[in-house]
């Protein structure tokens, strides 16, 4: 989704009849073929439907997902599972200068490319380039010329300090070979189909319902990766993904499936992990003076809808029981805990504190009105809140609040809309209430949180596009100010004290109210590979659908026996 974070949406259900899954997947009779008998392959499927257009350019926003992190490797892999440092991939080392504005990187030895020639910083350095070269390119807003100072020795350096620059520069660029790239004519139109790179796996074959991976037979990493090829399919739907995983047609997957713990214990061969990182919130346009209008515009009203809410059964209707808390500060609580400046904002309420919430309105003038729903100066507290339709787990989300709030005194109206009607409305700041997650940023440092979401610098007026991120349309002086701080130092205690601030100034205003951090169910089979990420162990961020984490998962996983 344009502006939201990657959601994969839960299914209705598992098809009933696993010969459907059957049928389904002999549609892709004219993928491409296994390859040799006795050579290990598994199957993937990353949430594609229908037809599949090939693009494997590391540069586009439409490539093939795993063409970053499979098939092309950045410096270094930010793990977004586990609060933990950087890990060196096609560096080994790199260092600020003390002002911010000079990145120093050394690549690793010991590299070639997938068509054997030799990886060197003349490559790291030409990459970059391309980027701050080709504005189309340059998603990342990359200010930086590159310089190979040596055979392993890189030097960005940047027009003004930007140390937050940082994860998208060494976690999120895809290297490319200078000696294949220096002649493609159009790099942003490019398809790239015989890419050449240095991850674990290259593309051997492709068509428009599957595309075939084999591992590098130069790859850099000793003994690694051990599964010799992987097929990438497109189903009719997710449902069918489901019955085909049910079927043994698919290794890795992520989905929501209904009665999923009773799914394992008749499936030995299947196993899941839950890495919840996306926190399901009601955005809210909050600022009157933005353009937005409504009974939300008041902070009292945005208080008590985060107190009058029960959580817990939100979880257990829509969330399947496997949402974990979330945080109003916006931080996930189990993962990143260290940032959460004050321990009594570690984790929202687990259920409706409705006494607290009455007291918040009738301080704030909010009156019990004849029918129940209160109201002030004439107006009824009466909010609408959009979601998608289709998106199961928030239209129930939506029906359980509509009852919980009534309680309190609030008329909650859900409406169902189009996926591009709801991010039009979202983006310009046309709604009230509006059912969305927030989470995988660049890193897990906050300050890429609370400057996309929450700093003035990342919103507009209420008619204008905030495709920058701050669809509250949130402002706040202390808060800017605060990030200012944060993002113009490496020195994590001043970030630590800068969020703190940030955080009792969101505690208190609440433009983005948080329900809990969703659940992010994977499903693997592990009849044809064994080492997947686990609850206990969760290496890596399992989703089928995460680029760069899929290449750490596709080298550690090794054959079953």
């Amino acid at each position: 989704m344009s502006l939201k974070s990657p959601r994969r949406r839960r299914t209705v259900g598992v098809v009933g009849s696993l010969a459907a899954a059957a049928l389904l997947l002999s549609a892709c009779s004219s993928s491409p073929e296994s390859g040799e008998a006795g050579e290990s392959t598994i199957t993937v499927f990353n949430g594609s439907t229908g037809t599949i257009t090939e693009n494997f350019n590391p540069f586009s926003s439409t490539a093939l997902q795993p063409t970053n992190g499979v098939v092309f490797e950045s410096l270094y892999w930010y793990n977004a599972a586990q609060d933990e440092d950087p890990v060196p991939v096609l560096a080994t080392a790199f260092e600020w200068n003390e002002e911010g504005t000079e990145l120093t990187i050394t690549t690793r030895e010991g590299v070639t490319w997938s068509d054997g020639e030799d990886f060197t910083a003349e490559d790291v350095a030409f990459t970059f380039n391309l980027v701050a070269e080709t504005p189309e390119l340059n998603t990342t807003g990359l200010s930086a010329v590159a310089e190979a100072t040596d055979e392993n020795t890189v030097v960005l350096t940047f027009e003004e300090q930007s140390f937050m620059q940082e994860p998208s520069v060494l976690g999120n660029r895809g290297i490319v070979p200078e000696h294949i790239w220096k002649d493609v004519a159009d790099p942003i139109t490019e398809v790239n189909s015989s890419p050449v790179g240095t991850g674990p796996y290259t593309v051997e074959s492709f068509s428009p319902q599957s595309y075939l991976l084999t591992k590098n037979e130069n790859y850099w990493e000793e003994g690694k990766p051990a599964i010799d090829q992987v097929r990438y399919i497109s189903l009719e739907n997710a449902d069918s993904a489901s019955a085909a995983l049910l079927a043994g047609d698919i290794d890795w997957m992520s989905s929501f499936l209904p009665g999923l713990e009773q799914l394992l214990a008749d499936n030995e061969q299947l196993s899941y992990v839950n890495t919840p990182a996306l926190t399901t919130s009601i955005f809210t346009c909050s600022n009157p003076e933005l353009g937005c209008e409504g009974p939300q515009t008041d902070a009292a009203v945005r208080q008590a809808l985060y107190y009058g809410i029960d959580r817990e059964q939100l979880n257990n209707l829509a969330g399947g029981g496997f949402a974990s808390p979330a945080s109003p500060t916006m931080i996930l609580p189990e993962r990143d805990a260290r940032w959460i400046g004050d321990s009594a904002n570690s984790e929202v309420p687990s259920g409706a504190e409705v006494d607290q919430a009455e007291q918040i309105l009738e301080d704030a003038g909010w009156t019990e009105g004849s029918d129940g729903i209160r109201e002030k100066d004439g107006e009824r507290l009466s909010l609408t809140i959009q979601t998608v339709s289709g998106w199961s787990d928030y239209i129930s989300l939506n029906d359980a609040m509509t009852q919980q709030l009534a309680e309190i005194g609030v008329e909650l109206n859900p409406v169902q809309l189009s996926w591009n009607e709801w991010n039009n409305n979202q983006t310009l700041g046309q709604f009230q209430l509006s059912l969305d997650s927030i989470g995988l940023q660049p890193s897990n440092n906050p300050y890429f949180t609370y400057n996309r979401w929450y700093a003035s610098t990342q919103t507009v007026p209420v008619g204008e596009s905030a495709s920058a991120g701050n669809a509250a349309r949130y402002s706040n002086p202390i808060v800017d100010e605060a990030v200012l701080t944060a993002g113009a130092t490496s020195d994590e205690a001043v970030q630590a004290e800068q969020y703190a601030i940030i955080q009792g100034e969101i505690v208190r205003d609440m433009p983005y109210i948080p329900i809990y951090v969703n659940s992010m169910l994977t499903e693997f089979s592990t009849e044809n590979a064994v080492g997947w990420p686990s609850n206990d162990d969760p290496y890596a961020l399992a989703a089928a659908w995460k680029s760069w984490d899929n290449g750490v998962i596709l080298k550690t996983i090794t054959p079953a026996e």
